[in-house]
């Protein structure tokens, strides 16, 4: 197992280019699963999430070519043998259940394990298939799998009862084959939805009003093979703007889909730090002091709750106190028992943390909980004085591709090494 090890004090400066977003390249593998023929997909990073979901493809049949210096990723789901997604491979990764609508459209059935517990909070997946029993679906739950079966799915009217991510995507997934019109209410509406339109649109599907919270799907009769291209990871984005904000840093940040930033953007300004838009990116310059802002998240567009973290440790150093509201996972502050060990000052009630800023961090042995508290820490360790060492770093892969060789372009003193303890 590896761990990554910090010396703080450095300023970050240069430019950093962002890879493709894991939240849409998921989607967009499942996509596959509607079509016989090969498609491709660039701006596809490396990470473990996505090697998980290869896994599952494989294992239903799917062959799969990659190019990973190029970053394009080729899938040809012709025969779908076995159209089921066992424990061992959804325990892994929540997302495994996205082809969950695919397999439903396609092959008519599917059986898929529950996903069951998360590290963060409860994700259920009751919306997914409450929808898709509208739809026409027969929902079967025994021995911890659902099995989902319909001769014919139908358009229908269904009403979300929180704009959940993955079950919009899922319900997108299945009614692009459904009869008649299907309309999501209270949508998700994040970029990664609209991405996953845009590509189903370009294999012949009839998909409007994506990136609003009203989803309007007429089936069709066949798809095209899909080829498309992943948007920028924005959290990805997100958390370079505030490690150079932290840092005192000036930093370009390469291939960001600006709009997508602008709540992050806004907050880091109130923060102090410069955010300016140039032809190529966003350049970030942070300066000191780093002034306490108060923020919520929020689905999008509001500030996105896989940032939390990351902003939390710019919070920790800053000067004043600032409030936190987190609303969307009930469980997302587990980072705080690691940064406290640092010396920050937090203080936690229910979904609510209370951070008054400190004049330093030190440098200390964490343990990452989960994917964003993995960045936080990571963020932390850049300005802590003295060594910062980060475990169980299987978190961070799940999401960010070789982090700590892009912090070391930028000045970071940062490496990792194997972990023996």
């Amino acid at each position: 197992m590896d761990k990554i090890v910090i010396e703080g004090g450095n300023r970050l400066i240069g430019e950093v280019t962002v890879s493709g977003a894991k939240n849409a390249v998921l989607p967009l593998m499942a996509a596959c699963l509607l079509v016989d023929d090969w498609c491709e997909l660039t701006n596809v990073p490396e990470l473990r999430d996505i090697e998980t979901l290869k896994v599952l493809l494989r294992f239903m049949g799917a062959e799969i070519e990659e190019d990973p210096a190029a970053g394009k990723l080729r899938i040809r789901a012709g025969e779908i043998k076995k159209p089921e997604a066992p424990y061992e491979l959804v325990k892994t990764m929540r997302a495994s259940v996205l082809v969950l609508g695919p397999l439903v459209a396609r092959c008519k059935r599917a059986k898929v394990s529950l996903p069951g517990g998360c590290a963060i909070g409860a994700r259920p997946i009751d919306l997914h298939l409450m929808g898709l029993e509208k739809m026409g679906a027969n929902i079967e739950i025994e021995h911890g799998y659902v099995t989902v079966s319909a001769e014919h799915l139908h358009g229908e009217k269904i009403y979300l009862d929180s704009p959940t991510v993955t079950g919009t995507e899922n319900l997108m997934l299945a009614a692009v084959y459904a009869d008649g019109e299907t309309v999501l209410e209270n949508a998700a509406m994040e970029p990664e939805v609209v991405c996953l339109a845009d590509a189903l649109n370009s294999m012949g599907a009839d998909i409007t009003g994506a990136g609003t919270d009203t989803i309007r799907i007429s089936g069709v009769k066949a798809l095209r093979p899909l080829k498309h291209t992943v948007i920028p990871d924005r959290v990805e984005a997100g958390t370079f703007m505030v490690a150079s904000a932290m840092t005192r840093g000036n930093v370009l940040i390469k291939n960001c889909n600006i709009m997508d930033l602008e709540t992050i953007s806004v907050k880091l300004r109130e923060a102090g730090a410069t955010v300016d838009e140039e032809p190529d990116g966003l350049r970030v310059i942070g300066h000191y002091p780093i002034r306490s802002v108060d923020f919520r998240t929020q689905p999008f567009p509001g500030f996105p709750t896989d940032m939390q973290a990351q902003m939390m440790s710019m919070m920790s150093v800053a000067s004043g106190l600032s409030v936190i509201l987190e609303t969307v996972f009930e469980n997302r502050f587990m980072h705080v028992s690691e940064l406290k060990r640092m010396g920050a000052d937090i203080t936690i009630n229910d979904r609510t943390a209370i951070v008054k800023g400190v004049r330093g961090l030190s440098g200390a042995q964490l343990m990452a909980t989960d994917l964003r508290a993995s960045a936080s820490l990571i963020l932390a360790g850049l300005v802590a004085e003295g060594t910062t060492e980060v475990s169980r770093i299987y978190h961070l892969d799940r999401g960010y591709e070789k982090i700590e060789d892009k912090l070391l372009a930028l000045g970071a003193e940062i490496k990792r090494v194997k972990d023996n303890g």
